[in-house]
């Protein structure tokens, strides 16, 4: 009897969580199959001629409050103590977000600042983040003032930038992602475990699939591959399959839609672009932000690179798919997939695209570490 071979398709980390797991804890052979000519995604990075660390896709920054996450991913590589801010251009001024009590000093006149900080205290707990949407329904004038302020400021324009429609068409788990923060924590993320890995995001996922049970094939499209292993009579003991869970149907009920995102590189002759990592643009230009890579790793360099972002429709054929767009009927059509697939047997799908879901890296993790656990006490 011939030795079990899952498939895996989708090199990123949920496809690289649920092969090394397979591999390690099941002894069983594992394929991994990926249609780009690199593993780990969408956190691809690499070094450049200038030795600054480059995500190809987009910044990335590791961030969890899970310690099972925590203790699994950091077998693979060690990270640093990075913790990520981000800045925005309001009004002319470059401050931090989310809104918090150094916002409110550095965009208003002191008096003015001191006025709605007590009466924020007064109403509020410290340290407390309110979603936008709630924050809007003050009675208070100047509360009422302040909060039409960071909803034009810092989340109507940007939030029609980044999603192409209005914010009135937006889900509210979209919108509760951009609170007003009343803290003076100036940090985008409060968990307690962030950093980058000191030798990028595709060393840890190159560790994590290095293993003698497991086999990687990149330039390999699923529907090319699955013809040929069909032919050939090739089975495996289970597929789990990170792709978009509409394109393995064929479309059968309709596209599923995403946001995808456009980065335009340039290359400067200084040492520094920009005063942080991230500056985001909520009124000013096309594009939604700027990432500029050197300073996740303080990688040393006259020159530096930074990526302008545009967000843009995801067209078949024409661009990537990075967010799944959270709508009430959007669900509902990725409802009619997932009834499809729970017929089919050792199928199982993951991921961004697999449950049509938005994750951050440590939730991608955790659902394939949770998913294995099912699987192995099915």
């Amino acid at each position: 009897m011939s030795e079990p071979l899952n498939l895996v398709v989708g090199a990123g980390f949920s496809g690289a969580v649920i092969a090394n797991l397979i591999a390690e804890k099941l002894n069983q052979k594992v394929l991994v199959i990926d249609k780009k000519d690199h593993i780990a995604g969408n956190c691809y990075d690499y070094r450049d001629n200038n030795g600054i660390m480059i995500h190809k896709y987009g910044s990335h920054i590791f961030h969890t409050q899970s310690e099972k996450v925590w203790n699994f991913i950091s077998q693979f590589g060690d990270f640093n103590q990075y913790m990520h801010k981000v800045y925005a251009v309001i009004d002319g001024i470059e401050t931090t977000i989310p809104f918090n009590f150094n916002t409110l000093y550095n965009v208003f006149p002191k008096t003015l600042a001191k006025r709605l900080e007590k009466k924020l205290l007064e109403r509020f707990e410290y340290n407390k983040k309110i979603p936008i949407l709630e924050f809007l329904k003050q009675d208070d004038a100047d509360l009422k003032f302040l909060a039409d302020y960071v909803y034009e400021k810092v989340f109507l324009h940007y939030t029609a930038k980044q999603w192409g429609v209005s914010p009135d068409d937006v889900d509210g788990a979209v919108t509760a992602r951009v609170p007003v923060y009343l803290s003076k924590d100036d940090r985008y993320f409060q968990d307690k475990y962030q950093g980058i890995p000191l030798n990028g995001y595709t060393k840890l996922v190159e560790k994590m699939l290095n293993h003698p049970n497991v086999e990687v094939c990149l330039n390999t499209d699923f529907r090319e591959f699955k013809n040929e292993a069909d032919k050939k009579g090739k089975e495996f003991a289970k597929v789990f399959y990170t792709g978009a869970i509409d394109e393995y149907f064929d479309y059968e009920f309709g596209a599923l839609p995403y946001r995808s995102v456009n980065f335009k590189f340039e290359e400067h002759n200084r040492e520094f672009y920009q005063q942080n990592s991230v500056v985001n643009y909520p009124c000013n230009y096309d594009f939604t932000r700027i990432h500029e890579y050197k300073y996740y790793l303080n990688d040393k360099s006259d020159k530096t690179v930074i990526a302008k972002e545009y967000s843009e429709f995801f067209e078949i054929g024409k661009n990537e798919r990075y967010y799944p767009i959270p709508k009430g009927e959007n669900t509902a059509l990725y409802e009619k997939y997932l009834s499809k697939a729970k017929e089919l047997k050792n199928l199982y799908f993951l991921g961004r695209l697999g449950d049509y879901k938005y994750y951050d890296m440590d939730k991608a993790i955790l659902r394939a570490l949770e998913l294995f656990d099912e699987v192995r006490n099915a």
